[in-house]
């Protein structure tokens, strides 16, 4: 049950609350009159902040990518070479989306992509620039490194996607064993791309 709003930053406590919604309930649960309800607010309350709804969803997102960055900054920097480096980075982006329930598909979300978002846009390519740095030092040449971090991008996204959804569930798969499993395939996938 939620505890309500009752003071000091109510712009951030908006973005908190959608977190913890997108969380519990997906991307799709996402509406304003539901994190109102939840912040203990009216409303109208939240248009105080924000302008409209995309508006609330852009520091959302920008929130998701700040904390993926820190989270893929964190587990590269816990290894020495650059394959475990990579791979432990798109490992923490799937642990990361299967515990808050966003990823790329929060940062990329409709509505968000135009120049109106300029600020989104700025967290959204700090966070591409720590992949990238990671994908270039782990891959041969430039074009191999962005080729290699679309595709693992694409496999941590689906990791995490089948282990909310129940897929992995079935097989007795815990959340640690699926971010284990994305690792061991982000270096399997390193090391082949490497020897071609």
């Amino acid at each position: 049950m939620a505890r309500g709003y009752h003071h000091g930053d109510l712009r951030a406590t908006l973005v908190e609350t959608s977190l913890t919604l997108i969380a519990e309930q997906g991307i799709g649960a996402f509406s304003v009159a539901e994190i109102a309800r939840r912040a203990g607010v009216s409303q109208a309350a939240p248009y105080r902040h924000f302008a409209d709804r995309d508006a609330l969803l852009a520091a959302v997102a920008m929130a998701v990518a700040d904390q993926l960055a820190d989270r893929i900054r964190a587990a590269a920097a816990a290894r020495d070479d650059p394959v475990g480096k990579l791979a432990a980075a798109f490992g923490a982006y799937t642990r990361y989306m299967i515990e808050r329930r966003a990823g790329l598909h929060v940062i990329y979300a409709d509505g968000l992509l135009g120049p109106k978002y300029a600020e989104l846009h700025g967290h959204t390519r700090a966070l591409m620039d720590e992949l990238l740095t990671l994908s270039f030092a782990a891959a041969p040449d430039a074009q191999s490194g962005l080729a290699l971090m679309e595709q693992l991008l694409a496999q941590a996204h689906g990791y995490a996607t089948f282990y909310l959804d129940g897929v992995l569930e079935t097989h007795g798969y815990s959340k640690d064993l699926v971010v284990e499993k994305s690792e061991e395939a982000a270096r399997v996938v390193i090391r082949g791309r490497n020897s071609e």
